[in-house]
Parts: C-alpha cells; sequence; structure tokens
C-alpha cells in the first residue's frame, strides 16, 4: 500500500499544488484568488512547498510593480500524482472492506 503524503494533507498545500501542476507557472494573485486564501497563507503554503522542492517561486517585475510566480517542479508533479494515488487506494480499500463487512452482517 503506498501511502499519503504528510506535506500535502493541508488542503491549501494540496490545491496550490494541484492548481500549479495544471499549467506551466501562475501569478502569486491568480494562485491566492483560485485557493481562497490570503497572502500570507498562501506564501506560508507555498514556502512549505518550495522547500520540499515541489514548488519554485520566482520573483521579477510588470512595469514598477513587484510579482511573484510559482511553479510545480518534477518532484512536485511526481508527489502530488503518487498522492492521488495513495488516496484512490485508500478509498477503493475502505470501500471494500465496507462491502465485505455489510455483506457479512447479511449473511446467515
Amino acid at each position: 500500500m503506498t501511502t499519503v503524503d504528510p506535506l500535502l494533507q493541508h488542503p491549501t498545500r494540496l490545491t496550490l499544488l494541484a492548481f500549479l501542476c495544471g499549467c506551466a507557472e501562475a501569478e502569486f494573485g491568480v494562485v491566492r484568488d483560485y485557493c481562497g486564501v490570503s497572502d500570507s497563507v498562501l506564501s506560508k503554503a507555498a514556502g512549505a512547498l518550495e522547500a520540499a522542492d515541489y514548488l519554485t517561486a520566482k520573483k521579477g517585475y510588470v512595469g514598477k510593480r513587484p510579482r511573484t510566480w510559482l511553479a510545480a517542479t518534477r518532484s512536485g508533479r511526481t508527489a502530488l500524482t503518487a498522492h492521488l494515488a495513495a488516496l484512490q487506494e485508500l478509498a477503493a480499500t475502505a470501500t471494500a472492506a465496507g462491502a465485505a463487512s455489510a455483506d457479512a452482517e447479511t449473511s446467515p
């Protein structure tokens, strides 16, 4: 049985990485708005994922305004795929166990 990634059990980190896996990169404000969190919450989540090498943050300017772009790394994409597979396996195993338990209760 594969194991879930403890880092991705947090809903904001999971949503953030899943969003970034759907694009090449995204501007911080776009990701913040999608995740529905504050700047500080997104910054903390992104920092944790960056420390694990699941995403990169690139700073720059648009005109005179500072901007930050986030992108999932290859290891981040791999970690998300493995995490989702582990969740699917967990759900399938639990569903099968529940069905077996229900069958055992109804058998004479």
